[in-house]
């Protein structure tokens, strides 16, 4: 378990080792200190509450199993380079274990994108249906959202690789410690350059970074959820979650509702990272460099535990999804979706300019929309006469004879065409769609590589720290 208690041995461990690698203190003081560190991590194993979380509460009982001799291990040292270290350690294992957790989700996302590939479903602005798009496209859009964040936890993760300790309490020591060494000892990648830095600046904004990185993905997948629940406001849905289990739970009145528990929770846990994150930025704002106010590893902690749990939930939601194309297309072909296409074909197949196309388009919405007449079902003779009517009207050097034939007319409203037609780099089309889900995932393997080799190196680090200090033993 690596709490507070673990990385004050591990500081104190390697504090032992390189100090008589280098010859601060001569090895007889090394392996006494060394027995006192024992025999405190044995009372911590033995006894919770001596599980203690500072240096203060720790170095008596150093003191109680080696003498106050072995007390010049902590000459260079202070409270505030070695809870710094300590804060550090802790919050990068829970930022690495949220990565990978992050991971998990863009992958179930791009796994999806791709089963849905060729669903082709309506896409919203402004809540208002808009344009035919295809659901992987949709979701490969999400995946890209979060996987801007995953970088940046990337980013964060290298940012904050580094070890407080030989900062002492903010600007260094007469006492000649190798910082590089005890950076590699406990398996960070450098020492923080800075010391003042070290123990006042850099313990406060690694939280901040944290929480931000944290809030990003709580807002993405806040958004989607929301952009599902909208469909249960439908008495048929196209998406929805599979009834039962924790996925939905029924009304204690109205028999026919299945109300969507997982994603009210999912949505709960969003606002909860996003309220972590604000909470964070308080702690730390408007005080003198220094104070411990944004350093918690308890509290911040427990706002890296939330945002696990918004993770794993949403893996769970996106696992619950039924998605049904059928519903989808009629949810498209029951409005005018498709009127855009109306005005690109007129311009780019028949030279018509483009706003007298889109006029064109305008009203044969209004004459469907005011006698009830669905895309699929809009008589071609009425769509020649809004033609001749628009020409006449706004552009009368141009010839009123309707250039689309029928046959081109009902490609136009087909969403499933205008879905295949995309020609434009990073579209719907579904060869599109393909390239971007590649892309994607050759870029998740490559951040999940990095994570990897970052938990190796820290894990051989303290591998071989454990077996430096028992061979001093």
């Amino acid at each position: 378990m690596r709490d507070d208690f673990f990385w004050l041995n591990a500081i104190n461990r390697a504090t032992v080792v390189v100090g008589c690698r280098n010859k601060q203190f001569d090895e007889t003081l090394a392996r006494r200190a060394a027995r006192g560190i024992k025999a405190v991590e044995a009372a911590g194993q033995a006894d919770p509450s001596k599980r203690v979380k500072k240096y203060i509460a720790w170095e008596p009982m150093f003191i109680a199993a080696a003498g106050p001799e072995v007390t010049v291990i902590h000459a260079g040292r202070s409270s505030q380079d070695i809870l710094s270290t300590v804060r550090a350690a802790m919050l990068r294992d829970d930022l690495l274990e949220f990565a990978g957790a992050l991971e998990d989700v863009i992958g179930d996302l791009l796994k999806l994108a791709r089963r849905h590939r060729d669903t082709i479903v309506p896409s919203y602005t402004n809540g208002v249906a808009a344009q035919p798009t295809s659901y992987g496209h949709t979701l490969s859009a999400v995946a890209a959202s979060l996987l801007r964040t995953r970088v940046r936890v990337q980013q964060t993760l290298q940012a904050f690789d580094a070890c407080a300790m030989g900062s002492t309490v903010l600007n260094g020591t007469c006492w000649p410690l190798d910082r590089s060494g005890m950076a590699r000892t406990l398996g960070f990648a450098r020492p923080v350059a800075n010391a003042l830095d070290a123990t006042s600046m850099s313990p406060v904004d690694f939280p901040l970074q944290a929480a931000s990185c944290a809030a990003e993905a709580a807002v993405r997948i806040g958004s989607m959820i929301n952009d599902i629940m909208v469909q249960y406001a439908q008495p048929r849905p196209w998406i929805q979650l599979r009834e039962g289990g924790e996925n939905t739970y029924v009304s204690s009145a109205m028999p026919q509702k299945r109300n969507p528990g997982l994603m009210n929770n999912c949505r709960e846990d969003c606002s909860d990272v996003i309220g972590a994150m604000m909470t964070a930025f308080t702690r730390a704002h408007n005080v003198v460099p220094g104070m411990v106010d944004g350093k918690s590893t308890d509290k911040n902690g427990r706002m890296m535990a939330s945002a696990m749990t918004m993770l794993k939930r949403f893996s769970k939601v996106l696992a619950g999804l039924v998605i049904s194309p059928e519903r989808a297309l009629e949810e498209l072909n029951s409005d005018w979706t498709a009127s855009q296409e109306i005005a690109d074909r007129l311009m780019r197949d028949h030279g018509l300019p483009f706003r007298i196309g889109h006029h064109v388009a305008s009203r044969m919405v209004g004459w469907a929309r005011a006698n009830n007449v669905l895309p699929l079902a809009f008589p071609y003779e009425e769509f020649e006469r809004i033609y001749r009517e628009e020409i006449e009207e706004e552009f009368p050097e141009g010839d009123p004879k309707l250039p689309m034939s029928r046959e081109e007319f009902q490609a136009a409203l087909d969403p499933r065409s205008i879905v295949r037609n995309r020609a434009t780099a990073g579209s719907c089309a579904p060869a599109e769609v393909d390239r971007l889900i590649d892309e994607a995932q050759k870029e998740l393997s490559e951040l999940a590589s990095q994570r990897t080799a970052q938990i190796e190196r820290i894990d051989a680090a303290l591998a071989e720290l454990d077996s430096a200090f028992e061979t001093l033993l």
